[in-house]
């Protein structure tokens, strides 16, 4: 592979008016400008980037940490993020968490490492203390890391809200609620919505905690079992929502005819399933377009408008409900 020091020999110049060139810094007369930019042409050199983003003190390159790839929700908020990054002339370093302190932990070191610029944060971070100690721009999404660390969320609360006057609407008496997992701020928000418009209607409710990709399925079924009044699911996540209504077709509970469902997130496999499912939509392309954007904000010291986002929320009517 050609070098700079080939370029340099090429177009009969120095190494260091190549640098000039090619990171666009300082003054280089047209007439050598061409000269070099054809002798990179011809020699085909790709430039080193990690060379040139400790020159730059810049490298263009944004961390973004993610606790797994698992769910349709993580694609679409990562197609966001990257679709900004693009299209202002940024890449992500894109790291898989696994939801585990030590993996995020290396990540953090590898990202000091790498010269990124700054960090997306979209898993559950367990290590505040050390991304806060990185002196690493951060923004937030689905999560809020810290009152001084920007954060770009939906509006979860009224999410929660919206689905309970949802299945309350359409006759639900008795509503199980299954969350995964409730730790998660954002489960937390729902929660809290959906159970403040349950209280004001008098309306009895059962709730279960789960995990979100490996819920258990047998406990699920049991509840519903011993509650037959049940006849209304509201589900964190589509995910949850559609194990939910597979469990009550086992058990030959028709929804929304017996049992009524809303989910949340209004992911693609709820328009794949039958009858398909009522969920709440939030905009999860637009929150990591919004999250990047934010970050470029904060490198380019501009100031950010709301530095706590709030996106909004809307119910979206399906089979599942009446």
């Amino acid at each position: 592979m050609a070098t700079i020091k080939d370029v340099a020999k090429k177009a009969n110049v120095s190494v260091a008016t190549v640098s000039r060139v090619i990171n666009k810094k300082g003054y280089v007369n047209e007439e050598t400008r061409v000269l070099v930019e054809n002798a990179i042409h011809q020699l085909n050199y790709i430039p080193n980037e990690l060379a040139r983003s400790l020159f730059n003190k810049h490298s263009k390159l944004i961390g973004v940490l993610v606790p797994h790839f698992d769910t349709q929700f993580y694609a679409e908020l990562i197609e966001g993020i990257e679709n900004s990054a693009m299209r202002l002339g940024y890449k992500i370093m894109l790291s898989n968490t696994q939801d585990n302190a030590k993996r995020e932990k290396d990540y953090i070191h590898i990202y000091s490492q790498y010269n990124i610029d700054g960090i997306i944060v979209a898993s559950n971070a367990h290590n505040v203390e050390q991304l806060i100690k990185s002196d690493l721009p951060i923004v937030t999404v689905d999560h809020i890391l810290a009152e001084n660390i920007p954060s770009i969320t939906s509006n979860n609360i009224l999410g929660g809200i919206i689905a309970a006057q949802k299945l309350i609407s359409g006759g639900a008496r008795y509503i199980l609620e299954l969350r995964g997992p409730s730790f998660l701020l954002t489960v937390s928000e729902r929660s809290l919505g959906f159970r403040q418009v349950l209280v004001q209607n008098n309306i009895p409710y059962v709730s279960y905690d789960t995990d979100l990709l490996n819920p258990n399925i047998e406990e699920i079924k049991k509840i519903i079992e011993a509650h037959p009044e049940i006849d209304g699911i509201f589900a964190t996540s589509d995910f949850l929502a559609i194990h939910a209504q597979n469990i009550l077709q086992k058990l030959g509970r028709r929804v929304p005819e017996n049992v009524q469902i809303v989910g949340f997130d209004n992911i693609v496999y709820t328009t794949l399933v039958s009858p398909t499912i009522t969920t709440i939509e939030q905009p999860i392309r637009r929150m990591g377009e919004l999250a990047l954007e934010s970050l470029v904000k904060l490198l380019n010291d501009e100031p950010l408008g709301d530095f706590h986002s709030v996106l909004d929320v809307k119910l979206i009517e399906r089979g599942s409900t009446k």
